[in-house]
């Protein structure tokens, strides 16, 4: 069973021909209303490819019965949902021009709760995007952590991010946030890698490197007609960590990631375009050969 703790979110995606300057405006080309919410896009990415998963997050009370709930149970993901009542669940407002630049609002509404809420002790957690606080809480008391800090990164402190880097087994993130931890931290990325096995630090369209304990190995993206690049790291992560379980090397964990978020980005939504394990075996195939066999499951 693979945990993942953060946020559920309702996410409104728009297209702009260019993200306006501080007291400008533009125009919205197109908006569209998706399931989102980093942890459980992973979450769903997971249970699409047909591993066992719980979502560990926060909602309102206008989240139980509705279309999302709904969907959750249909694809089978786990829920051990923190519900706060008279709140909204979570929503993303989400910005992409005409490069690919992106620009999100995010309204907290039920997530407040996890500042306050009992962290899980849990075999093996997925952190993403939620409160620091109660990530670092998770840390401590969980026995494998992977640990994402998406872009709540700006809201860690110096000390939060010692500490969950400091008890985190995998580390993801992409180069932005990477800058941002250094800064944060007053460290390079080479001490940064210092502190971690295994880092997996994506680049978009530039692909991805995974680090082994500072050594670095480079993951071409798979060539996709981008419709959207939202919700592409955390189907890389859902990719990961499904073959992570399976016994994979990281290495081809990294490039089954790859592949999965090659599906997402080839239609608006964090979830309208997952595949499902035998989907991403077909694509695998044709830019990295027959997957290997492998070890033995974690």
């Amino acid at each position: 069973m693979i945990h993942v703790v953060g946020h559920t979110a309702v996410d409104h995606i728009s297209h702009v021909h260019h993200l306006p300057e501080r007291n400008c405006s533009t125009h919205i080309i197109d908006r569209q209303v998706f399931f989102g919410g980093g942890a459980a896009n992973i979450a769903a990415g997971i249970a699409t490819l047909g591993e066992a998963v719980t979502l560990i997050s926060c909602v309102g009370s206008d989240f139980a019965g509705g279309d999302y709930d709904r969907w959750m149970h249909k694809i089978g993901i786990h829920q051990q949902f923190f519900v706060v009542p008279d709140t909204h669940t979570p929503t993303a407002f989400m910005f992409t021009d005409d490069k690919g630049d992106q620009m999100t609002f995010f309204e907290w509404g039920a997530s407040k709760k996890f500042t306050d809420a009992e962290a899980p002790a849990l075999p093996l957690v997925h952190m993403a995007t939620a409160d620091p606080e109660f990530n670092c809480r998770v840390a401590e008391k969980s026995a494998f952590v992977s640990f994402d800090p998406g872009q709540d990164v700006f809201w860690y402190t110096k000390e939060q991010l010692e500490s969950i880097i400091g008890n985190a087994d995998i580390l993801f993130a992409n180069q932005h946030e990477v800058q941002q931890m250094c800064k944060t931290m007053g460290i390079t990325k080479e001490a940064l890698l210092a502190q971690v096995d295994t880092a997996i630090f994506t680049m978009s369209g530039d692909g991805s490197t995974l680090y082994t304990k500072g050594t670095p190995h480079f993951i071409p993206v798979v060539p996709v007609t981008l419709a959207d690049p939202t919700g592409a790291g955390d189907a890389y992560r859902a990719g990961f960590l499904s073959a992570y379980v399976r016994g994979y090397s990281e290495l081809t964990c990294c490039r089954i990631g790859t592949v999965t978020a090659s599906y997402v980005v080839e239609r608006p939504g964090c979830q309208t375009h997952l595949p499902t394990w035998d989907q991403m075996l077909e694509r695998y195939k044709q830019p990295f050969g027959s997957l290997e066999t492998p070890l033995a499951g974690r």
